[in-house]
């Protein structure tokens, strides 16, 4: 399975900050936004994977990542001109999808104990689903009798509070549905209507992610914040990062011990570097 990143969209939510520089280059406590979507990618063993972002953008996160060889993985870059929604992504990466993909927007945060097995052990088509105090800011899903029965993006008058994460397992049915769309009232190709083909067809599964497990938008100042301090309470009590993508290449074996140790130089200024070498003599 290949994954996709959508990177891209104006982040208006979080200006004077993002007339600059993208909202998934902006840090998350010791790290890059984009880093956490891109271990999630990563540790469901995917290593495949193009990121789409807008040309301002694009260039700086080729810096930062380059082509993934560093990482044992394979990182693209695609061109999105305007934010018109996150089903055009489907159609920018029309070359790049075969079969089965992945889909995560570059502002999410997802963490839990057993994350992985699940990432892994899933099949497309499937959304991910999380309990929210304000569903009013999702697209959400209402299930009865254990089957996805209504699909509503943003309503007025949520009947769940079961948002759904932008994370997204589909294959190329998705590509077909997204070509077809025409633009909504935002101006843009929406996701839930191609989420909406699939439960038209009966074919949309889902996985609910429960207490354990966090998801964190991070459009917003106070969402970033949230995230920050979440990231480091976790880290500074555990001693352990968490979308650290160096070590998710070890654990994933994409990568050597001795690759490490060299990946490692890079951060010999800052705590960074020492926890992956950390990494390495405990392991």
């Amino acid at each position: 399975m290949k994954g996709i990143i959508l990177a891209g969209g104006l982040g208006t939510r979080l200006y004077p900050i993002t007339k600059v520089i993208t909202k998934q280059l902006l840090p998350i406590y010791d790290k890059p936004l984009i880093y956490y979507p891109l271990s999630v990618l990563m540790l469901a063993n995917i290593r495949d994977i193009l990121i789409i972002s807008d040309k301002e953008n694009i260039e700086k996160i080729k810096i930062l990542l380059g082509n993934g060889e560093i990482l044992g993985i394979s990182i693209s870059y695609e061109v999105q001109e305007k934010p018109r929604g996150i089903a055009e992504a489907i159609i920018i990466a029309k070359d790049f999808i075969e079969d089965e993909f992945a889909l995560i927007l570059g502002d999410n945060l997802l963490y839990g104990h057993g994350l992985p097995d699940i990432l892994r052990n899933t099949k497309p088509p499937t959304i991910f689903l999380y309990y929210v105090n304000d569903p009013k800011r999702y697209g959400i899903a209402h299930i009865k009798e254990d089957r996805i029965v209504l699909i509503e993006e943003k309503p007025k008058r949520p009947k769940s509070n079961l948002a759904i994460v932008g994370l997204y397992y589909l294959d190329r049915f998705a590509l077909e549905v997204a070509s077809s769309l025409k633009p909504s009232k935002r101006n843009e190709l929406e996701i839930v209507d191609v989420l909406k083909a699939y439960l038209n067809e009966g074919k949309l599964n889902y996985r609910i992610l429960g207490r354990g497990f966090t998801f964190i938008d991070c459009g917003t100042f106070d969402s970033m914040l949230e995230a920050s301090i979440f990231i480091s309470t976790i880290e500074k009590r555990q001693g352990l990062k968490i979308g650290c993508i160096e070590e998710v290449a070890y654990r994933m074996g994409f990568i050597t011990r001795e690759q490490l140790v060299e990946l490692s130089k890079n951060y010999k200024n800052s705590g960074y570097g020492e926890y992956l070498l950390k990494i390495v003599r405990e392991s």
